[in-house]
């Protein structure tokens, strides 16, 4: 009989990823499927019969003590006339191996999306907010187990307590077993005889959560903000899942926001933006005086240096920008129509055809040479 080092080709002194490794690779290139070679199919019985032996820790044990083989079965397969590294070929050939052992209750809980509106003073200096959620929350009654109280998970009478059961497939290269997920415990190895009262075995149920979460400074319409841990509860007492909670931000009577910074508009009277003012604007910040020089022009922006929106992944905070808009009467009485119209003739300003002539010096030198003629 070859030696199973050889066949493999691997050292004595192979760890089992690598012994686990050159099985892979040998198996694919030799298995009938894609070598239908008698000499292929003879080399993949002895590359089966040498992975059988050096992957089990007491066969490879006494193999190295004394070159037997201890346990193989006759023909060179492992077990019921199948291969002894079933689960290794089931990964190489069909990208997965089968399940090892019980499966756990215990399932992660789902992620929640909750939308927030905040006003807009909110999202500039940042705020601890209170919310409600409805959401799956732990068993008080079970704390998760899913059971009774005073009662436990029994171990499955149909599979042991091994979560899946074995059954014959005949293969290409003869019987083979396989495992499926036990049809009685649903591959956990236990039942729960005496399933909670309260949340009826899922070890969670619904409520309505309160919860106080902290928002940033510089949150904008859509920012969404990952709670971890906060989301619905596993079940089976199992992990809660993530909050994610999505900021709406309300809009202002006032301002508006632009990035990190605001804007603001302010009405100044003719005669203010003409004559120079001081005016005051309540901001986020408190009273802000703005001076305004005489001659503003409508259009003309201040700006409030560091009275904006806080910066989200940053320091400082944006400006206020406050925009100057100089209204013009449009009703006047006899009397202000008389002082405007006296004004205009000081300024030496005319009204021919709804439009303002200014009398320069372009029109003083055209009226001098008409009084010549």
């Amino acid at each position: 009989m070859a030696d199973h080092y050889e066949v493999l080709g691997v050292s004595r002194e192979a760890t089992r990823e690598e012994i686990k490794r050159a099985y892979r690779k040998k198996a694919r290139r030799l298995h009938p499927d894609h070598n239908p070679s008698p000499e292929a199919a003879e080399e993949f019985k002895n590359v089966s019969r040498a992975y059988d032996v050096l992957q089990d820790e007491n066969k490879r044990r006494n193999y190295d003590a004394t070159g037997n083989e201890n346990g193989q079965a006759a023909g060179g397969f492992g077990g019921a006339g199948g291969f002894g590294g079933f689960s290794d070929i089931f990964e190489t050939f069909f990208g997965g191996g089968q399940a090892s052992g019980p499966a756990s209750r215990a399932r992660r809980g789902q992620d929640a999306l909750i939308t927030v509106p905040i006003d807009l003073h909110d999202a500039v200096f940042g705020v601890d907010k209170t919310i409600e959620v409805d959401t799956a929350v732990r068993c008080e009654t079970c704390n998760g187990t899913c059971c009774e109280p005073g009662t436990s998970p029994e171990t499955c009478s149909h599979c042991a307590g091994q979560g899946q059961v074995r059954r014959p497939v005949r293969s290409i290269l003869g019987t083979v077993m396989t495992a499926e997920p036990c049809p009685q415990c649903r591959g956990f190895g236990t039942t729960i005889p005496s399933p909670c009262h309260e949340c009826g075995g899922q070890g969670r149920v619904r409520d309505r959560a309160s919860m106080t979460i902290k928002i940033p400074a510089g949150v904008d319409v859509g920012t969404r903000i990952q709670l971890a841990g906060r989301g619905e509860a596993g079940i089976g007492g199992g992990p809660n899942g993530d909050l994610f909670v999505e900021i709406d931000v309300r809009n202002h009577d006032v301002f508006t926001r632009d990035g990190v910074h605001l804007t603001a508009t302010m009405s100044l009277p003719m005669t203010a933006a003409a004559l120079g003012t001081e005016v005051t604007l309540d901001t986020f910040d408190g009273e802000q005086s703005i001076k305004v020089k005489p001659g503003t022009q409508s259009g003309e922006v201040h700006t409030l240096k560091g009275l904006g929106v806080g910066r989200l992944r940053g320091t400082g905070r944006g400006d206020l920008k406050v925009t100057l808009r100089v209204e013009t009467p449009s009703k006047l009485d006899d009397e202000q129509r008389e002082l405007l119209e006296k004004l205009a003739q000081l300024r030496h300003e005319d009204i021919v055809h709804g439009q303002v002539e200014t009398r320069g010096l372009f029109s003083k030198l055209k009226e001098n040479w008409r009084n010549r003629d």
